[in-house]
């Protein structure tokens, strides 16, 4: 639990937030290490069984069932570039806003703490000496969190934990209000506040997965109910596992033996791998058998088959039919054996048509948060105040979810420019025949060179032929004055 901080400097209301959202984060903290733990296959099962040996729950075995749940959707969401329709993006700066914040990265690091903890936040900031012009930071739900306006449907405010101690405490933070942004440090146990003014309202948008009325911050991909099966098939792999060392060796009874034979030269009993794996196993008689039961003079070996571990394996596909159905992943995905034979690009894309309508569903909601942070970054970057009204029409260009041959993806282009004839000497119609943006920009490229040699060519033609001898200098001609008849107009 953070302890109150009191920064010097902030107002009574400033105080109470800045607490306020500190309490917020903690009450958080612990679910969102459970959802992190799970993710990062570091979540342990809790109670196995009480008739597994406690040295099956030391082995520390974990799952990636959670971690590819986030993952194999994060793979469907992909910004591939933001667009303009009615103006030229790249003049604004819009590759250097990109490059400088390795947006290609943090955009997709942005998307996979949303898929995990349900909602990240983009930062805009000015870069200080040194650093880009324009910044845009990525926080997840461990280190920052608002207060979000129904209204507005933006935040009202954000605090954002910039770095902490060996402990955990806070030692550094940024409140981001309408207006102005509170930065504080902590160095020798004291608190130091600084202000800055700007004209960008709260410059942070709120990255959301699967919002809901009274949920304004949306939901985990990691639900509890994914949590529930991810827990229950870890349990069935453990058990399997301490199955696995018995079932291989078939179950011996041995009747009137010398108990002799199961212990070492120094009287100590012998490990069991030792007497499961020995090659050769000589068993003497009994030199004093039971006087009721001579027969047993010679020790009788009753064999039973192992158990097979097939119950286990069954329960483990059930499982991970729950799992799937929970998350809209083909079971295949998480049980390679239940893969059926090839099928066509129809069927396997039908077989995951929950995923891809899941992935065209998050990218509709994100799409507004990564326009507004892309425009706000624009106008820092060109030094502006106020977001010019022609810039709203930024929007963002997303990857398909549907992951198609690129012969099947020219074929239908060939269709869509067959019907639309003009669309052919665009960079959309290239777009829809599979044509990645450098092999557009490669291709519009070449296209405008050779236009200019075909320009160039015919000037030269022309010259040629106006320099040939018994050819009429056409110019010259134009250029020599007219001779007027002083009788032409006599009357």
């Amino acid at each position: 639990m953070t302890a109150t901080i009191r920064l010097p400097g902030v107002s009574d209301d400033e105080f109470r937030l800045v607490n306020r959202l500190l309490e917020k984060i903690d009450q958080k903290t612990s679910r969102n290490r459970l959802r992190v733990s799970y993710y990062d296959g570091k979540h342990l099962a809790k109670q196995v069984s009480q008739v597994m040996p406690p040295q099956y729950q030391k082995l520390g075995m974990v799952l990636g069932w959670s971690a590819k749940s986030v993952d194999l959707l994060a793979d469907r969401c992909n910004l591939d570039a933001f667009v303009w329709a009615e103006g030229d993006i790249d003049s604004l700066g819009v590759q250097d806003v990109w490059d400088d914040n390795s947006l290609a990265s943090e955009i997709n690091s942005s998307i996979t703490s949303s898929l995990i903890h349900s909602v990240a936040f983009l930062i805009n900031t000015e870069g200080d000496a040194g650093e880009p012009d324009s910044l845009i930071s990525v926080k997840d739900a461990m280190n920052a969190t608002g207060d979000w306006n129904v209204r507005t449907r933006k935040l009202d405010n954000l605090l954002s934990i910039v770095a902490r101690d060996d402990e955990g405490s806070p030692t550094s933070l940024a409140l981001y209000l309408d207006g102005q942004t509170l930065s504080a440090t902590k160095e020798r146990g004291k608190w130091t506040v600084e202000r800055q003014e700007h004209p960008w309202g709260v410059p942070v948008e709120a990255l959301v997965f699967k919002p809901r009325v009274g949920r304004p911050f949306g939901s985990s991909r990691i639900s509890r109910p994914a949590m529930s099966a991810h827990d229950m098939a870890l349990r069935t792999v453990i058990r399997m596992e301490g199955h696995a060392d018995v079932f291989s060796y078939p179950e011996m009874w041995l009747l009137g033996g010398d108990p002799s034979i199961m212990k070492n030269p120094d009287g100590s009993m012998k490990s069991a791998w030792q007497m499961m794996l020995g090659r050769i196993k000589a068993v003497p008689d009994n030199p004093e058998p039971a006087m009721d039961d001579a027969t047993l003079a010679r020790p009788d070996v009753k064999q039973f088959q192992a158990q097979s571990p097939t119950p286990h394996i069954e329960q483990l596909k059930l499982q991970a039919a729950l799992f799937a159905n929970e998350t809209n992943i083909p079971i295949s995905s998480f049980m390679p054996g239940e893969m059926a034979n090839p099928t066509s690009s129809d069927s396997y894309i039908a077989s995951r048509e929950d995923l891809i309508a899941l992935a065209e569903s998050a990218t509709d909601n994100w799409s507004l948060t990564l326009r507004r942070s892309m425009i706000r970054a624009l106008a820092i970057k060109n030094g502006l105040a106020e977001i010019p009204a022609e810039w709203k029409t930024i929007d963002t260009k997303w990857r398909s979810p549907v992951h198609l041959s690129r012969a099947a993806v020219a074929d239908a282009g060939q269709k869509t420019v067959a019907a639309i004839p003009w669309l052919a000497d665009t960079e959309v119609g290239l777009e829809m025949m599979g044509l990645t943006d450098q092999q557009i920009d490669r291709a519009m490229s070449e296209k405008r060179r050779a236009q200019g040699r075909s320009v160039l060519e015919t000037l030269q033609q022309r010259m040629t032929s106006l320099e040939a001898p018994g050819t009429t200098n056409v110019t010259n001609v134009a250029q020599q004055p007219q001779q007027v008849n002083p009788d032409a107009n006599a009357g």
